[in-house]
């Protein structure tokens, strides 16, 4: 009597065990309950690209800091160096309007035999 009370209750057990484990895997594959995992892996993939992006522009930054050093191009410029005022009396000073050899009105060539047309065979 006793051995069938045992199997009786260990077939119960596993019976309700069974039944749990699988309730539990078919909630898991509701479509509420993908779409919701989906999103969390969404946002979490989303983190690991934005602070991959970071550093990236951590180590741009960082390095374009060595290459200025390493090139001189963080000193100051010497506002009477030879080469600027040369540039100040031939017009080519970009902080006054660049060169003033092309104005900002270029005449065209009135009768040019390039055509616009794009849909123009060639």
């Amino acid at each position: 009597m006793f051995r069938r009370t045992f199997w009786f209750t260990a077939g119960a057990a596993a019976g309700v065990w069974a039944t749990t484990k699988v309730n539990r895997k078919i909630k898991q594959l509701t479509p509420e309950s993908l779409a919701a995992r989906a999103a969390d892996k969404a946002i979490e993939a989303g983190h690991r690209v934005k602070d991959f992006a970071l550093d990236v522009r951590d180590g741009m930054v960082q390095r374009e800091a060595e290459l200025g050093e390493a090139l001189g191009l963080n000193a100051d410029p010497d506002p009477a160096s030879p080469r600027r005022l040369a540039a100040l009396d031939s017009g080519d000073d970009p902080q006054r309007g660049g060169n003033q050899k092309y104005s900002k009105n270029p005449t065209y060539v009135e009768r040019s035999t390039y055509s616009h047309n794009r849909n123009e065979d060639h």
